[in-house]
């Protein structure tokens, strides 16, 4: 087996473990383009491919993910401690809310007190 093929697959097994699943960007979006214009016209605009954006916030969530599951089978942490850090994650999924207009499947975006 090469390198490539253990990676891939290594990665493929954490994600089902983890429930990380692929998800899609919503339709409309697709192809479109983020412009973050500065409030000095004499500055250039940013342009952004939605889909790189979209792609980042998916790898945020993800990482969040990973993070609550390291913090929940962490031996050192007692229970009060992870539902402390837990509750900071919870809040930061809370603040993301934002970008779920973004996924395809509502399912598949952020959700602060209501669950990750």
């Amino acid at each position: 087996m090469e390198k490539a093929e253990v990676v891939q697959a290594l990665r493929e097994a954490l994600n089902e473990a983890l429930g990380i699943e692929p998800v899609e960007i919503g339709a409309k979006w697709k192809g479109g383009e983020m412009i973050l214009q500065p409030a000095n016209p004499s500055l250039k605009p940013q342009r952004l491919p939605v889909e790189t954006f979209f792609h980042k916030i998916v790898m945020v969530r993800d990482k969040l993910r990973l993070l609550e599951a390291k913090i929940n089978a962490h031996p050192k942490l007692d229970d009060a401690e992870k539902v402390e850090f837990q509750q900071y994650i919870t809040r930061v999924y809370g603040s993301l809310t934002s970008f779920n207009v973004l996924f395809q499947d509502r399912e598949d975006g952020f959700r602060g007190t209501g669950g990750c």
